[in-house]
């Protein structure tokens, strides 16, 4: 017998029941590979949490990495530090490539973070008085985007072409006089009982507990870029199987349940 020919295919095979033990998790099943995903702290990081509980269902091994600013995530995934990140729109990701001359790309969307129109004195935003005073944020992205918010909701005209980079000298048609009072963006919610309204960012809504149902007066449409927040990934890997289970789970059963008990209303998930 030629025990070379024998022994070969045995080495081989012990080797690869080795490596198999290697990859145990102490249950006789094979680890899924760990993937990561980049959150701000808050809100973004706790959804992912949630993710990652619905992903193990799927044998998928999800690891939350938070940050606390809004740049270094994207630094991170577009060097490979990190898989997936979650907690930007859309157009904040378009310009961070046009800055960085990277390709990310959104793969799902994830939740909803709409700015808002709210106040304590009326219900409808079409009761607005003449000459009420609305208060903005004082940040120029922000109060651009709280203008044409304004606008949306009927009550103001801009300058045609301004768009988010709206100030109040852009306003054309003011028909109720309303007088815009410009804060910083943390205050606005503490300015709702010295004002008729305030448009606030659902961040400040959140921090300071209001409640949409009952104060919010006009949201931004559910299909704003600015307010649908999205999963993004370098773009190399945009075809990912892996990857797009994952932004599939966002949208599942557990993961939107979560939402609703968390957070009331305030965010809700993207479609």
């Amino acid at each position: 017998m030629n025990f070379k020919k024998f022994l070969l295919p045995v080495a081989l095979l012990a080797a690869f029941s080795f490596a198999l033990a290697g990859c145990d998790g102490g249950s006789g099943s094979i680890q899924a590979k760990e993937i990561k995903i980049g959150a701000t702290a808050g809100p973004h990081a706790e959804v992912v949490e949630a993710v990652a509980k619905e992903a193990k269902k799927q044998n998928l091994n999800i690891k939350v990495v938070e940050f606390s600013d809004y740049i270094t995530p994207d630094k991170a995934l577009a060097s490979g530090d990190i898989d997936l990140v979650s907690y930007q729109h859309k157009p904040f990701m378009e310009n961070f490539n046009k800055q960085n001359k990277t390709n990310l790309v959104a793969i799902g969307n994830t939740i909803l973070m709409r700015m808002g129109i709210y106040s304590d004195k009326i219900k409808d935003i079409k009761d607005l008085p003449e000459g009420g005073i609305v208060a903005i944020p004082n940040d120029p992205t922000n109060g651009g985007r709280g203008l044409a918010l304004l606008q949306r909701a009927g009550v103001i005209k801009l300058k045609d072409g301004v768009g988010f980079k709206a100030t109040p000298a852009d306003v054309v048609d003011n028909p109720k006089h309303l007088q815009f009072k410009e804060l910083e963006a943390a205050q606005l919610p503490r300015s709702l009982t010295d004002v008729d309204a305030a448009v606030i960012t659902m961040n400040y809504v959140m921090s300071a507990g209001l409640d949409v149902k009952k104060q919010g007066i006009f949201l931004e449409p559910k299909d704003e870029p600015l307010a649908v927040m999205i999963l993004a990934v370098d773009g190399k890997n945009k075809d990912n199987p892996t990857y797009k289970k994952v932004a599939d789970i966002f949208h599942s059963d557990g993961v939107k349940q979560f939402i609703a008990e968390k957070y009331k209303g305030t965010i809700v998930p993207a479609e």
